[in-house]
């Protein structure tokens, strides 16, 4: 880092302003060494052109602010380093800087079998412009796992996507840019800024090149039609030639541009010595308008301009009638962070309100929440009362009234009047950033019926080139002036658009309404595994209840010992525990204080308090520190009891009582109508265990069961064939839920269950569990219609464009028609609603 930066800089690194980062005028601004007199290296930043010292900066800094990284130069504390001069493409040198790596780079959380590094791996979120099927997705995929130090790459399709799991002491992501740039993709940080801008870019780009081909086609059909019907007439042969040479001239920008993605995307992929659907695409499209030139040139044979144009113009149209779809349909969301303003009011220590950007917050400070304001931030109400939309986090629709001392969260809307918020957390800290990573997490893992498809359609563009070869010399023997056609129609009918995307369409489209329904995928397998389940085990508190317990009963079980020191006591022991039980003793926190605190998990707690060593939690765990040992009975009033006791036996009875989700029964009742089990195993001992089971309609229950014991349980029923999925909220619920063939944490779950998690539920409705079986069923339904339609399809358009019995411009509006009925089919899925 440059030292002549250091004493110009504001205390305040929060909000630096631009125009001081550079000592002096004819400093560097992006490394701060001097510019020498007359140099001519400048990138605009902020509006102001700012100098540079040298290529190497202007490329980096040029790079950053093409990226929609230019913050890093406002909230940068020190300049950065000067790029080294190499041989290594300059432009991608700016994402090896930690500042710009920010953005985009987070740890990886998962774990890959087989790979042990020394280093913590990192997960970058790329956005990849030029993807146009999933062959291309295998093909990204195959050239950078090919890299040092890459270990896992996820691409997705629908919303060009690009998650790289990686190690950055082995690779640099400059060299994953400048791979990806190599053969022909266009690779950028995945912000909301970039994400939005790619989807403009894409649709104006899409747009000019469909009316290229419209206008193009209109014309060339005008002149063809002159062609066929006025030959017929007796046509001057003069004048045929003079329509076929305008012919020529009007579809030669159809071929050049609006034709060139096909012909890119292809030959990266033959470069690479791969083979993906635009190859047959381009090939039909080259070799019609090279016959047809060569036939206009030398004045022989026919030419089939307005068949190239016509299919030109069907493709572009099947792919842009697609890309909206997908826009429409939110599967190429730039990611939920773009929901978040770009400033809010933060209020100061003397009460005025200054406009600052949301990436200068930290958590302490207080703002300022005007009805309409979306929440910048997770944080707890300090003054007001209002109504905030939670829909985007929890798809509840109903407003969530919030007064002084509640929760808010990024992303929801305040709607009736101001709110002063006290910040929690920021920027990836929030709740709304934890969902968006397990999005992302979802991304890499690829679900084995869109791994299949794309293994598949790659073999399928293999043979469909031996099947157009061998339709070219069999009528090469019967009729030599069609044998050319009826080949180029064999390599247009059968490109497998609608096998590459009948599955990963149906995924996205489901994924996304199970996110509105309140359910968050966070493994890319839950949709294929949901239909295959036979049974759901609950645990109870906290997943089965509201988990929100309160103390209700303390029975003092000794003399001297009064109802508020035992509950005095017992709070000192439960304040640095996280599970849900220690919830209730949080009203008396602070009351009395403990050392030596331990959690034994599915037991209990455990502490010194004035020099007493006491337990809290189930009899025999309290028993252990007691010489001469007891045997206690349970009280029979419902309940969860927690017994204290010390070194001379026990204290007293702490009854808790939690409230069963209103959604519970509900939800068993729909799940056992369609045919899944189910379960509940508690850990608690109590007689609460049965009483909530038979409220429930359970039969099937467990009270006492320690975590080995679940995954006992767990392992057992897997052995019998059974598929099982587990839903919990503690941290005891861990080993079972990374045992479940899927597991579902609770939004309130504690951070490891939810990591351990393949789906989170996001509110407290249980029912959005058999609500999502339903979903999954639909989806298994579709994508399965889809898969048969377009096997289907080829199967009967490829022995019709064998015999010529399909023209190349009808073999390109069935080709397109195949993908838009798969697609359509497959957004079926967004507007899903469960019956009633």
């Amino acid at each position: 880092m440059g030292d002549s930066m250091s004493d110009s800089l504001a205390p305040d690194s929060s909000a630096v302003d631009p125009s001081r980062v550079a000592a002096e005028p004819s400093d560097c601004f992006h490394c701060g060494l001097p510019v020498a007199e007359g140099s001519q290296y400048s990138v605009t930043i902020d509006g102001v052109a700012r100098p540079m010292c040298c290529p190497g900066c202007e490329a980096v800094a040029g790079a950053i602010v093409a990226g929609g990284l230019d913050n890093f130069y406002r909230f940068r504390e020190n300049s950065s380093e000067r790029p080294e001069t190499s041989s290594q493409d300059q432009r991608w040198q700016a994402y090896d800087l930690p500042q710009v790596q920010a953005e985009f780079v987070r740890d990886f959380s998962g774990s890959l079998h087989g790979v042990d590094t020394a280093e913590p791996l990192k997960v970058a979120s790329l956005l990849v412009g030029g993807i146009t099927c999933a062959a291309c997705v295998w093909l990204i995929e195959k050239q950078l796992k090919a890299m040092p130090g890459v270990h896992r790459v996820s691409v997705n399709a629908s919303t060009h996507r690009a998650q790289i799991v990686l190690d950055l002491s082995q690779v640099k992501l400059s060299e994953l840019f400048a791979a990806l740039t190599r053969i022909g993709y266009r690779p950028s940080p995945a912000t909301a800024a970039n994400n939005e801008q790619l989807i403009q870019q894409e649709r104006r780009t899409a747009m000019r090149r469909l009316g290229v081909a419209g206008l193009g086609t209109m014309q060339v059909m005008m002149f063809a039609i002159a062609l066929y019907f006025g030959g017929n007439k007796g046509i001057d042969v003069q004048f045929e030639q003079f329509f076929r040479w305008v012919s020529l001239i009007v579809a030669t920008p159809v071929v050049c541009y609006a034709a060139q993605p096909f012909f890119a995307a292809a030959w990266r992929a033959l470069r690479s010595g791969h083979l993906i659907m635009d190859v047959p695409v381009s090939l039909a499209i080259g070799l019609a308008y090279g016959a047809s030139v060569y036939a206009t040139v030398f004045d022989t044979g026919e030419v089939y301009f307005e068949s190239v144009s016509m299919f030109t113009f069907f493709l572009l149209l099947g792919r842009f009638v697609e890309m909206r779809a997908r826009h429409r349909a939110g599967l190429a969301s730039g990611g939920l962070a773009q929901l978040l303003p770009l400033a809010a009011l933060r209020r100061g220590e003397d009460g005025e309100l200054e406009s600052v950007p949301v990436a200068a917050l930290a958590v302490g400070e207080h703002i300022l929440l005007r009805p309409g304001d979306t929440v910048p931030v997770d944080g707890v109400v300090t003054e007001g009362a209002s109504g905030v939309d939670e829909s985007i986090l929890t798809g509840e629709s109903e407003l969530q009234q919030k007064v002084s001392g509640s929760r808010v969260f990024a992303g929801s809307v305040n709607s009736d009047s101001s709110l002063t918020v006290r910040i929690s957390a920021a920027g990836s800290g929030t709740r709304l950033s934890a969902i968006e990573k397990l999005v992302e997490q979802a991304q890499l893992d690829k679900p084995e019926q869109a791994a299949l498809a794309d293994r598949i359609a790659g073999r399928f563009i293999a043979a469909v080139l031996c099947i157009a070869v061998a339709a070219f010399v069999f009528w090469w023997q019967q009729d030599p002036g069609r044998a050319f056609w009826v080949a180029l129609s064999v390599l247009v009918v059968t490109c497998p658009c609608a096998l590459s995307l009948a599955t990963p369409a149906a995924l996205a489209a489901a994924t996304l309404r199970l996110q509105q329904l309140g359910l968050l995928v966070a493994k890319g397998h839950v949709l294929e595994t949901l239909p295959t389940v036979d049974r759901v085990i609950f645990d109870k508190t906290g997943t089965l209840t509201e988990g929100a317990p309160q103390l209700r009963v303390v029975t003092p079980l000794r003399d001297g010992v009064s109802q508020e020191s035992a509950r005095d006591i017992a709070a000192a022991l439960e304040v640095e525990n996280n599970h849900p039980l220690a919830r209730a003793f949080r009203p008396w926190f602070g009351n009395r204080s403990a050392s030596n605190l331990r959690a034994v998990t599915g037991q209990g707690v455990a502490g010194v308090c004035d020099g007493v060593e006491y337990r809290l939690g189930a009899p025999r765990f309290v028993g252990e520190i007691c010489a001469s040992g007891f045997e206690i009975s349970t009280p029979a009033e419902p309940g969860q009891w927690l017994l204290l006791g010390d070194g001379s036996g026990p204290v007293a009875w702490l009854g808790l009582g939690d409230d069963m989700r209103p959604s519970a029964t509900g939800a068993v009742h729909m799940l056992g109508e369609q045919g899944v089990a189910v379960e509940l195993l508690s850990g608690d001992q109590s007689a609460e265990v049965p009483r909530l089971a038979g409220l429930a309609g359970i039969r099937n229950y467990q009270a006492g069961a320690s975590p080995e014991q679940k995954l006992q349980q767990l392992r057992r029923l897997q052995s019998d064939g059974q598929r099982v999925l587990m839903i919990g909220d503690g941290i005891n619920d861990v080993p079972v839920l990374s045992g479940a063939d899927v597991s579902v944490a609770m939004m309130s779950a504690a951070d490891l269950a939810q990591s351990r998690a393949d789906a989170i539920l996001l509110k407290g409705d249980l029912c959005a569990l058999p609500r999502a079986f339903a979903l999954a069923a639909s989806s298994r339904k579709i994508i399965r219609q889809n898969l048969r339609w377009a096997i289907l399809y080829n199967l009967l358009a490829l022995p019709l464009a064998f015999l010529g019995l399909v023209p190349p411009w009808a073999a390109a509006i069935g080709m397109s028609l195949s993908s838009l009925l798969v697609v359509v089919n497959a957004l079926r899925l967004s507007r899903w609603q469960p019956a009633a």
